[in-house]
């Protein structure tokens, strides 16, 4: 039995409860564990040196990792390095972990080491500890067997690609579920001609559908940005060891255990050419979070315009309607405001914010390493989650429900002073000014100002004053 991995269990008494540890060493010496907890010496004293925040590891990033050490395991029994008794007893501790059976051994904060290196070695001593009791005495090592052929420095990178990867494409299926929503309302109301606005001001015709179909493309947009940052994505360091340079890993491991992760895990992933780009820049994972922040800018112009055709509902333009999911006020009875799309505008800025977080997170890399790893993770995977919960459920509680209100975009158009662009190219654009400059001031409307000055006869102007003509290029004649 290894002196690094002796338990000696003694008991103590603390504030009249009776509490049970067991000391523990680690190449710094002897360290107080609870008998309950299944992680090791170096998890313990993370938690005693890092007691910063209450942001957690995300879970995601743990079962990622353990999918790691789970490849490398049978990567390393490949070549010959690990005993297959030792690789199978990891590989089956890994599965229980991803099974969700030991979720509360992992209780690091995000506020650690910036290599995540105290985060690589709470899975491994999990692992070890679950592989020891299935073999029944101290036989795998979680530095010597579970962290064999690897480093923090090239497992912890690895394991944000993946879980970036992960995390998008839930993002990717909720975001297209919007997109369809868009696209299908687009059609609906492809004929519908309404008011279009520039600079917050009235300008010429557009329909409700040409207005929706240009959100839903704004977004497919975005879904091609994510797609992309993927693809980025797919290229992982793992191989790389400590600097890059594959130092205590077998010829051919990094392209072996990349294979197992990709064939366990079901995401075509590749080992990337150059392990010390890998380890020292993040721009991949910058590149990721700026396609989500692209996303959540155009999410937060969407819901802004969202709240403004909908605002009224008396004096506002009021000109779509959507669904009533709660009061809006606690004083005001019968209220009923835009909340979810102020619930995804919210999602959005905190997303944006994160972006400034993550980018200044990529840029301090020194050397070999990028040391504001766990912050970057945690702000991605929670752009991520965040918008795929607020697209959801504003697709869900709004934007399937969005009805066109007939009477008011009819009243808004009719009002509507710049459909007087189409007699421009008739009677020139200082003088169609003119018409519609005169039609404001005197509060009548556009045909009188024009049949008043002379500009055009009754029957002219009733020719060229067809909206559905207004809303797509001329024919030429």
């Amino acid at each position: 039995m290894k002196e690094a991995a002796l338990c000696l269990f003694i008991s103590i008494r603390s504030e009249g409860r009776h509490m049970e540890f067991r000391i523990e060493h680690d190449s710094m010496g002897e360290v107080k564990v609870p008998t309950s907890a299944l992680w090791g010496a170096q998890t313990q004293r993370s938690l005693e040196n890092f007691p910063i925040g209450e942001e957690k590891m995300p879970l995601i990033m743990v079962y990622t990792i353990t999918e790691i050490k789970r490849a490398a395991a049978q990567a390393n029994a490949d070549q010959g390095v690990l005993s297959t008794e030792k690789a199978s007893a990891i590989v089956n501790a890994c599965l229980e972990i991803l099974d969700g059976k030991h979720d509360s051994m992992f209780p690091l904060t995000v506020w650690q080491t910036g290599s995540g290196t105290q985060t690589n070695m709470n899975v491994n001593e999990v692992i070890a500890n679950i592989a020891n009791a299935s073999l029944g005495g101290q036989l795998v090592h979680p530095n010597d067997d579970v962290n064999k052929s690897q480093s923090t420095n090239d497992v912890f990178p690895t394991a944000m690609h993946v879980s970036i990867i992960k995390s998008m494409i839930k993002l990717l299926i909720d975001l297209s579920s919007l997109i369809s929503i868009f696209e299908s309302l687009a059609e609906e109301y492809m004929g519908l001609a309404k008011t279009g606005r520039t600079h917050l001001q009235d300008a010429a015709p557009i329909t409700l559908g040409q207005e929706i179909g240009g959100w839903a493309s704004a977004l497919s947009s975005c879904r091609g940005m994510l797609f992309a940052s993927i693809d980025i994505l797919r290229n992982v360091p793992l191989g790389g060891t400590a600097v890059g340079t594959g130092l205590n890993t077998k010829e051919g491991f990094d392209k072996l255990a990349v294979e197992y992760l990709s064939d366990n895990i079901g995401i075509e992933l590749h080992p990337m050419n150059n392990k010390f780009a890998g380890l020292a820049s993040k721009c991949e994972a910058a590149q990721a979070h700026s396609a989500m922040k692209n996303l959540a800018g155009e999410l937060l112009r969407i819901a802004n315009d969202i709240r403004l055709l909908s605002s009224g509902p008396m004096s506002g333009i009021g000109e779509i309607v959507l669904p009533e999911n709660e009061p809006g006020s606690s004083i005001m009875p019968g209220k009923v405001n835009p909340t979810q799309a102020e619930a995804l505008a919210m999602a959005c800025v905190h997303v944006i914010g994160n972006d400034a977080a993550v980018s200044m997170g990529a840029c301090l890399g020194s050397f070999q390493l990028n040391v504001m790893m766990p912050m970057i993770i945690y702000n991605a995977l929670q752009s991520a989650s965040l918008l795929s919960d607020a697209i959801s459920s504003f697709a869900l509680r709004c934007a399937s429900g969005i009805k066109p209100n007939y009477s008011r975009i009819q009243d808004n158009l009719d009002r509507n002073l710049m459909l007087a662009t189409a007699l421009a190219p008739v009677i020139g654009y200082e003088n169609t000014a003119i018409v519609a400059k005169k039609a404001l001031d005197e509060g009548i409307s556009l045909k009188q100002a024009a049949l008043s000055m002379g500009f055009v006869g009754s029957s002219e102007f009733d020719a060229i004053m067809k909206v559905d003509q207004m809303l797509s290029p001329s024919d030429g004649h």
